[in-house]
């Protein structure tokens, strides 16, 4: 009571935040008088000045006034548009490295532009992170032609851009992309041989339109690059007719956390048909030589029993494509992990491409938090507020609108079930389409938005359905959706980020209708033509009452039904909000308390009758308040092991760079040589051990195999007085002979090449065999919570284990092959330009449950070695063996009986030399 009646006096704490930075707006008004009269030169001088003032000791707050002011001016010029007061505020609370929630049709995207220019002018970099390809190009296509005039250059990231062109737009002063993009080239950088070759420059700034999508709802999910592993087509095939034959008596589904359990029966009558299908080891379903089996059968059964065609993925092209569950885009080259888009494959009859092994991944959570600065925006981000802080350490600012919101928001109306519910809704959109007024429909799904386009047709209603099937189209559909008589069906929010304006959206008609006219006075006509028509039509579409929203279901998150209902409404127009809701709705029949509803519901309403009721619209907002903490808790379990790797991963990505950045390695490498001979010998001769209880067979063994050296270890034990510490010391010394003695004739500058070579292409091997061990350990650490233990806690200790296991056989793997493989000098090649690293299969891809979540494709969908033929370096594989189709080795003349210089274990003349 007294918290609401001092707000009532003294305003929220946002309010009271947002009044301080009043005065930094009045400075910046201050200075456009003074502005206007600036020519285009001088208003573009002023980058020029501002960096002076820089060098000479101001800091970005100290200029923040004048170059906000720079910008306002420079946009009336430009882009013929005004920065409002409320998105100066804007502007400020994005350069402070906070999110400014500001509603739909506030102009965002411009907003940026005050934060952009003014981090910009460091000439550091700022990344504006975008959630689809389309937005990311019509950003920097339109913002860059005000950065520009002002003097800074623009880039932009899609998918496929060449190496050389990726390089260029991070040099930029801007660079525009999405998060998969930005995050991708990251790791892929981290998988170069050559600093030369790498894309990204040391993070500065980055802007996140739509954070709430990218840093919540994305962030569900790791990015992940992998590479194929071999083909086992016949056993997905062979367990889909399995297990498409069970019946449900034998299993359990959980939808929540949408997974499938069998039961006691279940796993008894499983082993039975699978023993007589022929596909166990051993006729004991648990056994360790049926776990693959066993693995794959539980992802056949999520794929039969809990994936639904049409929902979670299309068949396109022979091709299984999966559907965001927050976009309803497809997603191209996408796939699921752990063998279940295989599964989903084989259950759709459609061509089964192999499994794909992890070699790297990272969180946005654990990307983002890279960037010294981190600022958003998105239209709903309040409700997620505790999130941004406790993650991402991001305050939420509620910026005012502009113009008051004069939107009517109604009460659900609830319904039995689905037929009643959209024969309901099909009857309101006749209704409204009658007068005229414009209606924009929210689905969750495809099969809900073809359900109701099915009751459109029947009620006569023209429409159109924007769903996965046609996302090229998107934009232009939805910008149009504010026009007379407009009927849309959107799923899940497509089209976000584009402006719906009511009588239609003048820059998307011009496009196209006048695309293909030539520039001139015909043109300028037509323009003005389409512009007094779009006046008219927004005068009719006002009088109508502005835009209906209308929700045929309510989402998990309230996030995703305010953005809905953020449609209508912008700039204080009028508007209309109405959510329809029915017994069968998932998040009813999942999450919704079964005697609140049903009983209720079914026993007190006819069919087609509604009902509506603030106490149940509470009790949905309580069940979605839950939901949303549970999905709160998935995300932070995935922060919480993917920390445990960053912490590793660092340590990985900052030695490859360390390496790359050395004119020679040889330091490194004697230590490894030298760890490894240590490691090699407590091993054999434990400390406080007796001569006659070491190992001496092993010893002797362990030495042949690793330093290439026949030593008398029997005489040396023999000796009077002998230690450990001084065979150490014998093996050492005979090490550095020959490897001295292999490369006398070599000159110094090929044998550091071929040393730092050797050392990257190794630690990459052994990091990406580590990242395959900590995958398959994330799978199953959870059992240990049956003996009472913490998995994150057993996660944690099992992977800084592995770790040091992986690092002492990465020194003793180098040791070798530097020791083993025999070199000769020849001469060296002619120097060309370094090529592009390959393209490589990426996902984003949930490690707890296999699901992809990514809501932008990069296209990048083919798969390639890890390393390509690096011209500068001898060595470029990836040391998996077998034939190649090029030698780096060749100047170095290596001998062809020799193992592999590369580490895989084959002969020279069976791997790399099997080229010549």
């Amino acid at each position: 009571m007294w918290q609401t009646i001092a707000k009532s006096l003294f305003g929220s704490s946002n309010d009271r935040y947002v009044k301080t930075l009043e005065k930094t707006v009045a400075r910046i008004n201050s200075l456009e008088d003074q502005l206007v009269d600036f020519s285009d030169d001088e208003l573009r001088a002023q980058t020029a000045k501002f960096r002076i003032k820089l060098e000479e000791g101001a800091t970005l707050d100290d200029i923040l006034p004048e170059a906000f002011a720079t910008v306002r001016e420079a946009s009336k010029r430009v882009l013929g548009m005004r920065h409002f007061d409320v998105q100066m505020v804007g502007g400020i609370v994005l350069h402070r490295g906070e999110i400014a929630e500001m509603k739909t049709g506030e102009g965002k995207t411009l907003v940026a532009t005050l934060a952009t220019y003014l981090n910009a002018i460091e000439g550091k970099g700022v990344h504006v992170v975008t959630v689809n390809d389309y937005l990311a190009r019509r950003d920097a296509e339109w913002m860059g032609r005000l950065h520009g005039f002002l003097g800074l250059n623009v880039g932009v990231i899609v998918p496929n851009m060449p190496e050389a062109a990726r390089r260029d737009a991070y040099a930029a002063d801007i660079t525009y992309g999405t998060n998969n993009e930005f995050g991708f080239d990251y790791l892929r950088d981290n998988m170069k041989q050559e600093r030369g070759q790498m894309v990204h420059r040391p993070f500065n700034f980055a802007i996140v339109d739509e954070v709430d999508s990218i840093l919540i709802d994305e962030a569900r999910t790791p990015l992940i690059i992998s590479g194929p592993t071999e083909d086992k087509s016949d056993l997905y095939v062979a367990l889909d007719a399995v297990i498409k034959e069970l019946e449900e008596e034998y299993y359990e589904k959980d939808e929540k956390s949408r997974n499938v359990q069998l039961t006691e029966d279940g796993v008894e009558e499983i082993e039975k048909r699978l023993i007589a299908a022929g596909l166990l080891e051993t006729d004991n379903l648990y056994d360790i030589e049926n776990t693959q089996v066993v693995h794959h059968m539980d992802q056949a059964l999520r794929a039969v029993v809990m994936f639904k065609k049409d929902t979670d993925y299309i068949v396109k092209d022979d091709k299984v494509v999966i559907i965001d569950e927050f976009t309803g885009r497809m997603m191209d080259g996408r796939r699921w992990s752990n063998g279940l888009h295989q599964a989903v494959e084989a259950k759709e009859g459609v061509k089964i491409e192999p499994e794909n092994q992890t070699m790297a991944s990272i969180t946005f959570q654990n990307y983002f938090r890279m960037y010294p600065k981190l600022s958003g925006m998105t239209g709903t981000a309040a409700t997620e507020a505790a999130e941004f802080w406790d993650i991402y350490k991001l305050n939420v600012v509620e910026i005012p609108t502009n113009v008051e919101i004069q939107r009517v928001d109604e009460e659900d109306e609830f319904y039995k079930n689905t037929l009643d519910k959209f024969a309901a809704i099909a009857k309101a959109i006749k209704e409204k389409n009658e007068i005229g007024q414009p209606v924009l429909v929210g689905t969750v799904s495809i099969e809900k938005s073809e359900l109701l386009s099915d009751f459109l047709d029947k009620e006569g209603v023209k429409h159109a359905v924007l769903n996965a099937r046609m996302h090229e189209k998107e934009a232009h559909i939805v910008a149009q959706a504010g026009r007379i008589g407009a009927v849309t069906i959107a799923t899940n929010m497509a089209g976000r980020g584009t402006d719906i304006q009511l009588g239609g959206n003048i820059d998307f008609r011009t496009e196209d209708e006048l695309g293909d006219m030539e520039v001139g006075p015909e043109k300028d006509a037509a323009i003005a033509r389409i512009e007094k028509e779009i006046e008219a039509e927004k005068q009719r579409v006002l009088e109508a009452g502005g835009l209906f929203v209308l929700g045929t279901e309510r989402h998990e998150s309230r996030r995703i039904d305010n953005q809905l209902r953020g449609r209508s409404g912008r700039q204080g127009d009028p508007g209309l909000s109405r959510f329809y809701l029915c017994l069968e709705d998932d998040l009813l029949r999942i999450f919704g308390p079964d005697t609140l509803f049903a009983k209720m519901m079914n026993s007190n309403l006819e069919d087609g009758e509604a009902i509506g009721s603030k106490w149940l619209s509470k009790a949905i907002e309580t069940a979605q308040k839950k939901v949303e903490a549970r999905n709160y808790e998935m995300r932070k379990q995935v922060v919480q092991y993917d920390d445990v790797m960053n912490d590793q991963r660092k340590v990985i990505y900052e030695q490859r760079a360390e390496i790359m950045d050395a004119e020679r390695v040889d330091d490194v490498v004697e230590d490894m040589r030298r760890d490894a001979i240590n490691a090699m010998v407590t091993a054999a001769c434990p400390p406080g051990s007796y001569p006659e209880q070491w190992d001496k067979a092993g010893l002797k063994e362990k030495i042949d195999e690793v330093l290439g050296l026949d030593v008398p270890l029997d005489d040396w034990i023999e000796e009077d007085h002998v230690e450990p510490e001084l065979i150490e010391e014998r093996l050492l010394g005979l090490s550095e002979q020959k490897l001295s003695g292999k490369i006398v004739d070599i000159p110094e500058d090929s044998w550091r090449r071929v040393e730092k070579s050797i050392l990257l292409e190794r630690l990459d091997h052994h990091w990406k065999e580590h990242l395959a061990t900590l995958d398959a350990l994330r799978q199953v650490v959870f059992l240990r919570a049956y003996a009472q233990k913490q998995p994150i806690n057993e996660y944690k200790q099992e992977a800084f284990g592995l770790f040091e296991i992986m690092l002492d056989t990465l020194r003793e793997d180098v040791t070798k092959v530097l020791l083993t493989a025999e070199f000769r000098p020849s001469a060296p090649p002619p120097p060309v330009e370094l090529p592009d690293l390959p393209e490589f299969l990426t996902g984003h891809i949930d490690p707890f449950t296999g699901e992809d979540n990514s809501a932008d494709g990069d296209g990048s969908a083919k798969m390639a070695p890890l390393f390509g033929t690096l011209s500068s370096s001898p060595v470029a594989s990836t040391g998996s063996g077998g034939a190649q189709t090029a030698d780096p080795y060749a100047n170095m003349d290596v001998s062809r009986n020799a193992p592999c210089p590369c580490g895989s274990g084959s002969k020279y003349k069976h791997c790399h030399g099997a080229a010549i």
